[in-house]
């Protein structure tokens, strides 16, 4: 029940705010997202036995979120990777532990900055029909794997990551990631060639494919830090970063797929 709950009071507020507000609305969720689940990361990556050098890796992640798709990425990398390397000079640590705190404090403008990025780069150049499109493909996936893992599954997909995972549900999600891109993606994109049904069928099964790794990618790192969800932030669900982890990997994919469209 908590989880139909948060469901039913997150999802509407995300839908209005990137259909009706105009393009600044989809980036402050993006940057509200990407520091919620930075902190979260960075309780991961505490229980790994690194430091994450909190200041720096926020302000970048935010810059970096901020400077997808708009020619500023480049700069604010180099200038957080500067910065990281600074700051990593003045904590004491040495060898091995200086080189993973160092590591720890730069992924996150990889793994949340370029990835929430290109979620608000897709809201400026494919317009609020597109995010909705990424939305409801990922969100049409996740359910057909819960419930058609539940009904079917038997297979598991990744043991060892995350032992409730099956290559039953898996293929379930993949089958509704490639409905929902075959109904919209035409309508979405007028470049899909002589058969856009098929076409987008066979790109909605990649980005499908994509959540799917950055669900395991997230279990991994659970896994490896010895927790079951990222923190209880949202009731039923987990936290941010379990909620968005299909979005980190599938977001920069569909964002690379309009470049090309």
């Amino acid at each position: 029940m908590k989880r139909v709950l948060s469901a039913l009071t997150l999802l509407p507020v995300v839908v209005a705010a990137i259909r009706f507000l105009p393009p600044v609305g989809t980036l402050v969720l993006a940057e509200v997202a990407a520091l919620l689940a930075l902190r979260e990361y960075t309780a991961l990556a505490t229980a790994f036995g690194a430091r994450v050098f909190g200041g720096v890796a926020a302000a970048g992640v935010a810059a970096t979120v901020a400077g997808v798709g708009h020619g500023a990425t480049t700069a604010v990398l180099l200038g957080a990777l500067l910065a990281i390397g600074v700051a990593s000079l003045s904590v004491g640590r040495r060898g091995d532990r200086m080189l993973i705190d160092a590591a720890a404090s730069a992924f996150p403008l990889l793994y949340l900055g370029l990835s929430l990025g290109a979620v608000q780069a897709v809201r400026t150049s494919g317009g609020a029909g597109a995010v909705l499109l990424l939305l409801g493909l990922i969100v049409a996936s996740d359910t057909a794997q819960y419930y058609g893992g539940r009904w079917l599954g038997r297979t598991p997909l990744a043991a060892a990551i995350s032992p409730g995972k099956t290559v039953e549900g898996a293929l379930f999600g993949l089958a509704a990631a490639g409905g929902v891109m075959a109904a919209a993606g035409p309508i979405a994109f007028s470049t899909l060639g002589r058969s856009p049904t098929a076409a987008a069928a066979l790109l909605g099964v990649v980005i499908g494919a994509l959540g799917i790794a950055g669900d395991l990618f997230e279990s991994l790192l659970k896994r490896g830090a010895g927790v079951k969800d990222a923190s209880t932030l949202i009731p039923g669900h987990g936290g941010v970063l379990d909620r968005i982890d299909s979005l980190l990997f599938a977001g920069p994919g569909f964002y690379l797929m309009l470049q090309f469209l």
